[in-house]
Parts: structure tokens; sequence; C-alpha cells
């Protein structure tokens, strides 16, 4: 286990130097702290686009098809997953663009989107309209708490109830919850991705596979296998504590790439806090993720995480493990600690979520 060490993730350097590109542009968004996310869309645009056009040409075939389809697919799931994805999620919570420009708002969702495989609406009907809302309890339909978190086969179920009944489940929660602008919307946008995805495969099938239907199952594995790191050491005797079922991931490559998606235990106490204030908020509640015994990991991003979970190597884990107020005495009683938090919660009925944090 570890010591509190200081903490090195991004925050907002508001006396950086700005080009005349960066002040046309900052007075198009809400936020200045958000410009890199133009420079995102605009990287994203400049070289998908364009490569997933080629994949599609009729000109194009062979060797040269192959490595365009290679770089594509590099450049996909590689290089701009996280920092697209991330970046959807951090513009999901708190919108881009002035109200006068509302209509960019839709590049992210409605255009770029569906080369990742995200079926525009659905991200922002399933993540604010459900999970934030539900935090992760029982009515949450990708809680993770019924699942042995440590367990392969326990996360294979939960990834393939969600690929093949997680539009379903969601659409039929929101109708529940009377929610029917989201349900219309999920429903809308994703069986237009699968008709346009259908409709492509008639057209160049290798390409579709490559450009849209590829990267819709890696998004969703990804995202599954994200949520449920997230949500996996969560205290049986509290889950609706956001302390004490989510984790926080500090000093670490990821959360410069990714908008320091690492905290999230402060995402769900707070889901409009912006991506630069977390650390600072880490810092000044440290006694409060002390008092509640909230996990957190230096070093680690959350597919580290993952992947030693399902190799049940407590031992790395402890390795990493925070410990916020020196309460552990040594790295087994940290690894007991983190097995009992992986074990299946059968209900929480009894227990008194914290309320809804409003999107």
């Amino acid at each position: 286990m570890l010591s509190l060490p200081t903490n090195t993730d991004p925050l907002y350097d508001a006396s950086a130097p700005r080009t005349a590109l960066d002040r046309f542009f900052l007075r198009l968004i809400r936020d200045p702290r958000d410009l890199p996310f133009i420079y995102m869309t605009i990287k994203v645009a400049a070289l998908m686009v364009p490569l997933a056009v080629l994949l599609y040409m009729p000109f194009v075939s062979g060797w040269l098809w192959a490595g365009l389809a290679t770089v594509y697919f590099y450049l996909n799931n590689v290089t701009f997953k996280g920092p697209f994805g991330l970046m959807m999620h951090c513009t999901t919570h708190r919108t881009l663009y002035k109200k006068e420009y509302g209509a960019l708002n839709y590049i992210i969702p409605w255009f770029l989107a569906p080369f990742f495989g995200q079926s525009p609406e659905t991200y922002r009907a399933h993540h604010v309209g459900m999970h934030h809302t539900e935090n992760n309890l029982e009515e949450d339909e990708s809680s993770t708490m019924p699942y042995q978190r440590d367990s392969v086969r326990g996360f294979l179920h939960y990834y393939l109830r969600f690929l093949f009944t997680g539009i379903y489940t969601l659409a039929a929660y929101l109708f529940r919850k009377k929610r029917n602008k989201l349900m219309v919307g999920v429903i809308r946008g994703e069986f237009m991705f699968l008709a346009f995805c259908l409709a492509m495969c008639f057209v160049n099938l290798p390409a579709t596979l490559i450009v849209f239907i590829i990267p819709f199952l890696i998004f969703r594995l990804v995202a599954m296998a994200g949520n449920w790191v997230q949500h996996t050491f969560i205290c049986p005797d509290d889950p609706g504590n956001h302390f004490k079922n989510s984790i926080t991931c500090i000093n670490v490559k990821f959360n410069q790439r990714c908008w320091n998606d690492g905290y999230h235990i402060s995402h769900h106490i707070d889901p409009t806090m912006h991506w630069t204030e977390h650390p600072v908020y880490f810092r000044e509640h440290l006694d409060d993720f002390a008092k509640n015994e909230a996990v957190v990991f230096a070093g680690l991003n959350y597919m580290d995480v993952f992947f030693k979970l399902m190799k049940k190597r407590y031992d790395l884990l402890a390795e990493h493990f925070v410990d916020i107020d020196g309460r552990y005495r040594n790295d087994e009683e940290v690894i007991a600690f983190l097995k009992r938090r992986t074990a299946p919660i059968t209900s929480s009925a009894t227990l008194e979520a914290l309320p809804a944090v409003a999107a």
C-alpha cells in the first residue's frame, strides 16, 4: 500500500498564452477550460472521417485498403477511443457550445460518435438518465451489485446481457419512469444507427465492419468494463454512498489523456463538476475519503484495475492502494478489505440511497 502521494493530475492553467485561433474558439464555448475539446474534435474529424471515406472508395483495394484499415483501426480503438469517449462524457454532462451556437453541440454525439460505435442519444440516456439517477443500485439496469466482481464469468455475463438486451432494458426503464423524451431518443438513435450500418453493409461490407461495426462491439465492451471497475469495490452495508460504491485513480497517464476520468467518486458526487476541478476536490475532501474508507489507487488506470481483478491479483492492487489516513497495518489487511468489497450484494432495499444528483 502507499501513503498519499503528491498529485500530478492535470489542472487548469488560466495563465497559458492564447493564440488567435484559441480566442476565436473561446467565443463559441461556454467554458474556456474546455478549449482542448475543440482541438480534439478537429483532430478526430480531420483524421478519422477522411480515412473512413477512403475505405469505401472502389479505387482503394488490396494492400492499400488493408493498410488504411489497419491505420483506421489503430486510431479508432487505441489512439482516440479513450480521449474521444471521455470528451463525449464530459460534454454530455456540461454542454460545450453556447446557446447561440447550439447546433454545434450535435457534432460530437451525432456526427463523430457513430465512427466510434456509439449510437446517437443512447449514451446520454443510459449514463445521465439512468446510471447517475440510480447510482448503481437495483433500478440501475447496469448495476454491478449482483455480481462477484473479480470473476471473469461474472463479467462476461454482465457484458453479454448488456450487449444483447441493454437497449431494451434501458427503454423499459425510461418508460417506467415516464421519461418519454429520453426513451424516444434511445429507440430512434439505436435503430437509426443499426439501419445505417445495415445499409452500408450492402455498399461495402468490409469497410462497414472496420468503420462502424467492430468499433461498436469494442466500445460496448470497454464501456461496460469501465463501469464494472468503477463500481467494483462496493460497501455491502452502504451501497448508495458515493464514497463507498466507486473508486478514484490518481497520478496516472490516463487522467492526462482522458480528462481526469479516474476521479469517479467525485464525479458521482457532482456529475457537473468540471474535469479540471476533480484533483482539487480530492485534496480538499481527504477527510471524507478517509472516513468513508474510499478506494483510491495511485498509478493504475481502470483497465489496469480490471485485468488485475480478473486475475485476482489483489496483491498488486494492494501495492497501489492509497492508505489515506494510515489505518491499515499491512497489505494483507488491504487485500481482505478489497475482497469484501467485491462480493455480490443481493439487495439494498432496506438501505437509504443518497439523493439522485441532477445531471
